[in-house]
């Protein structure tokens, strides 16, 4: 003997009671729209067009048809008169050589300050010795770029980043 126990509700909910749309039958179709319904948006925007078209095409001169417009206009007679030319005597083709630019020469005058000793005294104590330079132009206008660190001219102001060698 087999015991089967009362159906008891799932426990999501009822199932949908029928009665209303079947997910399974295809909806209805719509019934067709009349076909005068395209013409009659289709045919004034047509149109429309067919103006505006005109419109953007007139060159803005008004042409009217009149029997003075129509009459024929008086042509023109051309008549051509043919002369014989000469034909074109010889060329001599001269070819001139530009003269040759004259050579300038730019002179550069240096003025080297010196700067007076220290103390009074002549000795090469890091001071550079007798000669200053009170920039790197003139280091190299006098020749003597780059200077190092006990050479006469050495200064300071001239080493930027203080390794020992100005105007490098």
């Amino acid at each position: 003997m087999s015991h089967n126990p009362p159906s008891q509700p799932p426990p999501w909910g009822q199932p949908p009671a029928p009665g209303g749309p079947s997910p399974y039958v295809p909806p209805t179709p719509q019934p067709e729209r009349p076909k005068w319904a395209r013409k009659r948006i289709l045919i004034p925007a047509a149109l429309t067009l067919f103006f505006i078209g005109i419109v953007a095409g007139s060159d803005g001169e008004t042409k009217t048809d009149t029997a003075a417009s129509k009459k024929a206009a008086p042509a023109a007679t051309v008549t051509a008169t043919v002369t014989a030319t000469p034909a074109p005597a010889a060329t001599e083709t001269v070819t001139a050589e530009p003269e040759p630019a004259p050579t300038v020469t730019k002179t550069k005058t240096v003025r080297v300050t010196v700067a007076p000793a220290a103390g009074g005294s002549d000795d090469d104590g890091g001071s550079g010795g007798s000669t200053y330079y009170a920039n790197c132009t003139e280091v190299r206008a006098a020749g003597a770029a780059p200077i190092r660190t006990g050479d006469p001219g050495y200064g300071s102001h001239l080493d930027r980043d203080g390794d020992g060698v100005a105007c490098e």
